[in-house]
């Protein structure tokens, strides 16, 4: 599972103290051994799993990816992200 929402004042405040994550513009597959949450700072990207679903996100999006989803990166405009797992 991936969702993409548009978080509140309280959800961005809460991001603060989370990792910060940079990628250029590529492509690459990846797999979840965990359940990571992140808010965009800066960039757009694709990710489409293994049963052809697909979001797209931008900053200012919040982002959830369940453990064990297999995916596929597609980063549009280098990337940027603040992160947590669990």
């Amino acid at each position: 599972m991936m969702k993409v929402w548009q978080p509140g004042k309280e959800e961005i405040k809460d991001t603060e103290n989370w990792g910060i994550w940079e990628k250029e513009i590529s492509e690459f597959e990846w797999y979840y051994d965990e359940p990571e949450i992140c808010y965009i700072l800066q960039g757009e990207a694709e990710v489409s799993d293994k049963q052809g679903n697909s979001i797209c996100f931008k900053p200012d999006d919040m982002v959830k990816f369940e453990q064990g989803l297999e995916c596929t990166w597609k980063i549009i405009k280098a990337i940027k992200k603040r992160y947590k797992f669990g």
